[in-house]
């Protein structure tokens, strides 16, 4: 296992395999970069019948890090960050056009590496999210990450993990201060090896079970079978969902998905180039062959 992760992070790979790159929409991001330290990037998707556009533009050098985006809706956004204002920190201001009386104003401060292993972000937003911190620990066999959001009363969020040699146990909780009880609550177990990851994850207070088990077939993990079995016991209902992965080539991937709902999805990644790659994939219903597939593209264009 290289490095613990975060409690997130467990059964991760599996979930990735059955659903990154699946999409219903048709998008199609175009981007360039300058020797400079700038860079463009459009993105236009298709969503219901309705078109969103936004244009992100970005410069970077070794002392700050300046970002412009500009959406349909004419809403501007930049992020300003200055680097090295002391060592192991880094300042970030944000706004957004129009402002509506400031309430989109936002600042961030993190302190990265301040102690080893540790990541301290400290965030204040006006007057949506009045205050927020978060702190994160990582360490080669234990991690955990707290999230304080100060509301009308304050919320906690907790998780953490420990492990050793690809074995991990770990949990998650939100606290609400205004009622005096746990609202969400999380456990999980998890196991990666060379060949295999296999994950059991309880959530909804312990209604909902989830197993994951994800084989590679070869060294390159060029082929991949992966398997989510969901027990939900409070309406006694199960649901089998089975991936599968394959590489044809260092350019092209297939996927596929089958539940036991009846639902069949594939997906087709091809590389264009390094910075470049198409996405195309559709879902259809196998209990409902009348209703037309969805269909979904993706397009990165980075010359």
């Amino acid at each position: 296992m290289e490095g613990l992760g975060l409690f997130n992070d467990i059964g991760k790979k599996a979930k990735d395999l059955l659903t990154k790159g699946y999409t219903c929409d048709q998008a199609v991001t175009l981007s360039s970069a300058t020797a400079s330290g700038v860079s463009l990037t459009s993105t236009a998707v298709k969503k219901g019948g309705h078109y969103h556009l936004d244009m992100n533009s970005e410069y970077k050098n070794e002392y700050m890090h300046i970002g412009v985006k500009v959406d349909v809706e004419s809403n501007i956004s930049a992020t300003f960050t200055v680097l090295k204002v002391l060592p192991s920190t880094r300042l970030a201001i944000s706004f957004m056009l129009p402002d509506y009386n400031a309430r989109k104003i936002s600042t961030t401060f993190t302190v990265s590496e301040a102690l080893p292993y540790r990541n301290l972000v400290f965030s204040v937003k006006l007057p949506d999210d009045p205050l927020k911190l978060k702190l994160r620990y990582f360490h080669e066999n234990a991690s955990f990450a707290t999230e304080v959001r100060m509301k009308p009363s304050p919320a906690v969020k907790f998780s953490g993990a420990v492990g050793a040699q690809g074995v991990a146990f770990g949990a998650e909780c939100r606290y609400d201060t205004s009622r005096g009880e746990f609202r969400k609550y999380k456990a999980a177990i998890g196991v990666a090896k060379k060949h295999y990851h296999a994950a059991l994850v309880l959530s909804d207070k312990g209604d909902t079970i989830k197993v994951y088990s994800l084989y590679h077939f070869d060294k390159k993990q060029k082929t991949s079978a992966v398997a989510e079995l969901t027990r939900k016991f409070s309406t006694n209902q199960n649901t089998l969902t089975i991936g599968y992965l394959y590489t044809v080539d260092a350019q092209t991937t297939v996927k596929a998905r089958f539940s036991s709902a009846g639902r069949l999805a594939t997906l087709l990644h091809h590389k264009i180039n390094q910075k470049s790659h198409l996405t195309i994939s559709g879902e259809f219903d196998t209990k409902a062959l009348d209703r037309h597939p969805k269909i979904g593209l993706a397009l990165v264009l980075n010359p």
